[in-house]
């Protein structure tokens, strides 16, 4: 329990180092607007997943994902400088599909929503098949 605290907090602080560093020092031309959306590191502490996002299409993810590539050894430095632990741990970037998910999501929300409209037109007008009231009444019973 206790590496699990640990592990929690190194990749909070690796997640504030990386953004800030990618904010300051990184100055490569095809790092697009990215944002660090969360870190992960191994219960060893070995090695850290840092999930970015990159607003822009399909060129503009990729061309982020080559400048964080070759900026991994800096930033990996950055880490073990302003943590001052015993292993560094390896860095390794994943592009978060939460915004996309979310978006997928949204539009199957709105699909359905648009299906259950049409449905309650579909209900509203409709009329039933047989008597409005199916049921047999004492009253009717008694007159015959």
């Amino acid at each position: 329990m206790p590496s699990e605290a640990r592990a929690r907090k190194l990749a909070e602080r690796v997640r504030e180092i990386v953004a800030e560093a990618l904010e300051m020092r990184v100055k490569d031309p095809r790092l697009g607007f990215v944002t660090v959306t969360d870190a992960r590191v191994t219960a060893d502490l070995r090695e850290a997943t840092v999930f970015y996002t990159v607003y822009g299409d399909d060129e503009a993810r990729a061309a982020t994902a080559a400048a964080l590539e070759s900026a991994r050894g800096v930033l990996r430095s950055e880490v073990g400088r302003q943590t001052g632990i015993k292993h560094t741990p390896s860095l390794e970037f994943v592009l978060d599909a939460v915004p996309d998910t979310a978006r997928h999501i949204d539009e199957l929300l709105r699909d359905a929503a648009e299906s259950d409209a049409h449905v309650h037109e579909q209900a509203a007008a409709a009329h039933y098949a047989g008597d409005p009231d199916p049921y047999r009444h004492r009253e009717a019973e008694d007159g015959d």
